[in-house]
């Protein structure tokens, strides 16, 4: 049985993003791989955040810190949201749109 496992970190934002991989002792749980990785530090995003805040993931699927992470798991490092996605949806229905489209309101023909 091998005793440590390659384990991976990201953090991202819309300008910049930080992975890291590291060799950790089998038992390390996504929260302590957070704070081995140096990304606290590192980004300034993440320096001022309450650490029991951080929101983390593994595959795009949410974990709690103390989650044991296995061989070749990629903790993500989630940033808060900044605008609530129903309210925003509201808000662009009414204008006609929808998210992720770059229809600017005008209905468009069926192209046949």
């Amino acid at each position: 049985m091998q005793h440590t496992i390659s384990v991976s970190v990201v953090f991202a934002t819309p300008k910049k993003q930080w992975l890291q991989t590291l060799t950790v002792p089998r038992g390390t749980s996504a929260f302590e791989l957070v704070e081995q990785s140096g990304l606290l530090q590192d980004v300034g995003m993440l320096e001022n955040s309450q650490p029991e805040s951080l929101l983390l993931g593994i595959h795009s699927q949410r974990v709690e810190h103390d989650h044991l992470l296995e061989e070749g798991d990629r903790v993500e490092i989630y940033r808060p949201l900044t605008a609530d996605p129903k309210e925003v949806r509201r808000q662009l229905a009414k204008m006609g749109k929808t998210m992720g489209s770059k229809n600017t309101g005008s209905k468009s023909a069926d192209p046949k």
